[in-house]
């Protein structure tokens, strides 16, 4: 096995070291019976620590990192932008390339594909990260893809970034990148999934949100996705939005945004059919994974293609319980900050919790 480019069916559930947090989901994703994920590699963190392993630019200004607080936004931000530009001029090691070269070759050259970030402290349970490093869409050709792997390799730096990684106590130096180059699917819809409600917490309630061509609009708030929830198999909410522009890839490579036809724009994105098949899809992912999932897809020939799965971190836990009752949870450990005296019908209350 090569340590340096892993194919997806190669990897297990040990290496989140070498593939990151996404690319470990995708692998397990598409071992799945039933799932369909586009096929893809990951350029491991090996090829990243030997790209910059001898550039002691790239070392000093990361000890200079070190130094500094959340607050010290503009030096953050100097710094940062120096570590990306020398990660962008550093070489490419020739065994990654060769091995990048090989993969490509049996994927096919000819295709266009999706170059996503991966990095070590990214769709962990306790901290997303998500959308801290970035991902190119329809990229064509060997030296363009190459380009673009260096190109998420400093995307590991961003003010962003660096800044999300100081809050959450995490050491620059010991997060490493590993960069997905996965076939691009050219949708005709896109969008997002939660097999539980991220706002109340109701993990019955399955929403999806829904928008027309790649799911980049979507997520850069270029369009208001319709919005439909799911429980126990039925649809009980359904919002249609106006969507009045779509992402869509470029022949010649690249993305470009269309503005949808006024018929289209106010047509429901997916039918109830397909939004009930999307739920099922959802609930056969949570299961697989044990804790409820943010999940990003795609609809292309009529086939929905899962190409990220994480779990939600803004769920507060709770206990597992045998049975499919509604349940209502009092967190005890709030009692410690009711600075103020509670009055008769709230002791009354609290007292029926059994928390006394």
């Amino acid at each position: 096995m090569n340590s340096l480019v892993l194919d997806f069916q190669e990897m297990d559930n040990t290496q989140l070291l070498l593939v990151g947090g996404k690319g470990l989901h995708l692998g397990a994703l598409a071992k799945m019976e039933g799932i369909q994920v586009p096929e893809g590699f990951c350029v491991t963190t090996v090829g990243y620590q030997k790209a910059i392993e001898q550039n002691e630019m790239v070392h000093a200004l990361l000890d200079q990192l070190t130094t500094l607080k959340v607050e010290d936004r503009e030096q953050i931000d100097e710094v940062s932008k120096k570590i990306r530009q020398a990660i962008m001029e550093v070489a490419i090691p020739s065994d990654v390339v060769k091995a990048v070269a090989h993969y490509l070759s049996q994927f096919g050259n000819e295709y266009a594909y999706a170059v996503r970030s991966s990095a070590t402290a990214e769709d962990l349970p306790h901290a997303s990260f998500a959308g801290q490093q970035d991902t190119y869409l329809n990229i064509i050709g060997k030296e363009s893809i190459l380009e673009h792997i260096r190109k998420c390799w400093a995307s590991l730096f961003t003010e962003r970034a660096v800044i999300y990684r100081m809050q959450n106590g995490f050491d620059h130096s010991q997060v490493y990148l590993s960069v997905i180059v996965q076939r691009m699917v050219f949708p005709q819809a896109s969008g997002i999934l939660f097999t539980a409600d991220p706002i109340n917490g109701n993990r019955k309630l399955l929403s999806i949100d829904a928008s027309f061509g790649l799911g980049e609009a979507l997520v850069s708030g270029l369009v208001s996705a319709d919005y439909y929830q799911v429980q126990d198999g039925v649809i009980v909410n359904k919002r249609v939005e106006t969507k009045k522009m779509a992402i869509y890839g470029r022949k010649e490579g690249g993305t470009e945004t269309k503005q949808l036809s006024p018929d289209q724009q106010k047509t429901q994105t997916l039918t109830d059919q397909q939004i009930l098949q999307l739920a099922r899809i959802g609930r056969q992912i949570e299961e697989h994974f044990g804790c409820p999932q943010d999940i990003e897809w795609c609809l292309a020939d009529d086939t929905f293609y899962i190409v990220q799965s994480r779990p939600i971190t803004t769920l507060y836990p709770i206990p597992e319980a045998n049975d499919q009752e509604n349940h209502v949870y009092v967190s005890v450990g709030h009692q410690q900050m009711m600075t103020d005296p509670i009055k008769p019908l709230g002791i009354s209350v609290w007292m029926l919790t059994g928390a006394t």
